[in-house]
């Protein structure tokens, strides 16, 4: 079966020309197939030449200077900020907060408003599918304040069993839910304005991870309800290193800072402190003005492409994807039916352990990572001990896709000799 024509609205090549490290050989004769964007993105030279333009004519530390670098580093800093907010549509550039990634983007929530809000006969809401950075930072808080966690189980059919969510919700007294938007291994995309609209009905309030979310489809905070939204630049074109906490205004006012230093300051005396209005109570000491930057570029690259456009044609990919797996004996798919996925693949292949896999297509070229892929718990689900994992982008060909499933059979015809 020969890749189907992409979308005419989508010029591939064009695109692929903006990400220069995709056009190599990782091994004599083999092209670079590159699918783990799920795990980080490329980046667009647009993204590189901002970043490299900072450090070559603007490289001041922000927000403290009055001279002219300084004011140039901070206009093009805060502007990112901006762009941020305009591309999820918050309400107020004061509901954007700039971390290092989802994961403190996450731990800020838990360490400010959990520590606050929770104690021994509060229970928080998680989901089966969570990434470690949703488990792990309440598990560590758990200890501290006595609250119970709940968790809502994956269906057959690798999707968030919603009946059992309101099940929970009805049985017990839910302070918080903190459920992603997307899965990260099954590509499942969650209903999130439902998640949110059920826990605002017990008085709960409703935090969405949205690493796998915003760099792949159009996402409305305002829309959603939600109160706290997470996600990373390196996942959505942009620079390692950054990430951005969404919050409501109201509620981010309300919490406690979490790391004391510059910025975060109005006043220190030896007797104490007073501190900054958002969002930068929330951001102690020098920031990655460069990474800053590079997300706002990338902000601009995903807007000119369009988000509409962006998940349309990962739809497309997907739907190819799927079905060019489902020839490939032996092969089983953890990933729900269209249209609850995204362009994500996760699976098994006979009795061939996922490293092994990924070795050998790494050996043709196909770039696709293996493991748990920090989501033990629901590997523990799947009662597997690792799986392979293709993750497709905007700059993924059709093309690429056939790539990945001939690597597959060079892989069984491999295995079936030993």
């Amino acid at each position: 079966m020969s890749a189907l024509t992409p979308p005419t609205a989508w010029d591939i090549d064009a695109v692929r020309a903006d990400f220069p490290i995709l056009d190599q050989e990782v091994h004599p004769g083999k092209p670079l197939v590159f699918l783990d964007s799920a795990a980080s993105s490329q980046k667009p030279v647009q993204v590189i030449e901002a970043m490299n333009h900072y450090y070559r004519h603007t490289h001041a530390n922000v927000h403290r200077g009055v001279h002219v670098l300084s004011e140039a580093a901070t206009e093009l800093y805060e502007g990112a900020r901006d762009k941020v907010q305009k591309f999820i549509n918050a309400a107020s550039r004061k509901e954007v907060i700039f971390t290092s990634n989802t994961t403190e983007s996450m731990n800020l929530i838990v360490q400010t408003w959990g520590r606050v809000n929770l104690g021994p006969n509060d229970v928080v809401v998680l989901s089966v599918m969570e990434h470690h950075a949703n488990l792990t930072s309440w598990h560590i808080l758990q200890q501290e304040k006595g609250f119970r966690i709940r968790y809502v189980p994956v269906t057959p059919d690798f999707r968030l069993d919603m009946d059992a969510y309101q099940q929970i919700l009805r049985d017990e007294p839910v302070k918080a839910v903190s459920i992603m938007h997307v899965s990260n291994v099954m590509g499942t995309i969650n209903p999130m304005a439902e998640i949110v609209r059920l826990a605002h009905a017990v008085g709960a309030i409703a935090i969405g991870d949205g690493a796998q979310s915003v760099p792949h489809m159009p996402v409305d905070v305002q829309a959603l309800d939600v109160d706290f939204y997470a996600f990373s630049g390196h996942k959505m074109c942009g620079p390692t290193g950054v990430g951005i906490l969404y919050g409501k205004k109201a509620l981010l006012e309300a919490m406690p800072p979490w790391m004391g230093g510059g910025d975060m300051i109005r006043r220190v005396t030896l007797e104490g402190s007073t501190f900054n209005d958002l969002p930068y109570k929330f951001e102690a000491g020098t920031p990655a003005i460069a990474e800053g930057i590079g997300m706002g570029a990338a902000v601009d690259y995903l807007s000119n492409l369009g988000m509409d456009r962006v998940h349309a044609y990962e739809r497309e990919i997907a739907d190819y994807l799927h079905d060019r797996l489902a020839e490939v004996p032996g092969l089983r798919l953890f990933n729900p039916d269209a249209p609850y996925r995204s362009s994500v693949a996760t699976f098994t292949l006979d009795d061939i352990h996922a490293h092994d896999m990924a070795q050998i297509l790494d050996s043709e070229g196909v770039a696709v990572r293996a493991g748990h892929h920090c989501a033990m718990p629901l590997h523990q689900h799947f009662n597997v001990p690792a799986t392979s994992r293709a993750s497709f982008y905007l700059y993924n060909s059709l093309t690429e896709v056939d790539k990945l499933v001939e690597a597959l059979y060079i892989a069984k015809r491999r295995f079936s000799r030993k």
